[in-house]
């Protein structure tokens, strides 16, 4: 099975890349709730988060905590909210969403940014991996 998240971690399709270290990539939705929500992936393909092994698992909410922080310095917000859904893609993932009401995390609600917007946004998030 190779997922859309498996080609972007090959290289086979582009991303707004916010970071990324041997085990696990953090990128911009293209189709985000609101300004700055991103998805932490392992590399590895696993269809559930679940299904991760232990320490991947711990890693990964390590990973993403890194990025939440650095998300909220750079995105204002109230706080940066966390979802994991698991139906859009069949890759273990997580969403990091900056957060200034409960309808920013409504699926259902999208935030419009231009190709441009992705790219300030994802040059400007600095994490310290």
């Amino acid at each position: 099975m190779s997922t859309i998240f498996r080609k972007i971690v090959r290289g086979e399709l582009p991303c707004y890349k916010i970071a990324e270290d041997s085990q696990f990539m953090a990128f911009l939705d293209v189709n985000p709730n609101t300004k700055g929500h991103t998805l932490c992936i392992p590399k590895k393909e696993v269809d559930k988060l679940f299904d991760l092994e232990e320490g991947a698992y711990q890693e990964l909410m390590r990973f993403s905590r890194k990025v939440a922080l650095a998300l909220e310095k750079t995105v204002p917000c109230k706080r940066v909210g966390m979802a994991v859904v698991g139906l859009e893609v069949p890759h273990a993932h997580v969403h990091l969403i900056p957060l200034n009401s409960m309808d920013d995390m409504n699926f259902s609600n999208k935030y419009h940014m231009e190709d441009e917007e992705f790219k300030e946004l994802a040059k400007s998030v600095h994490v310290n991996l």
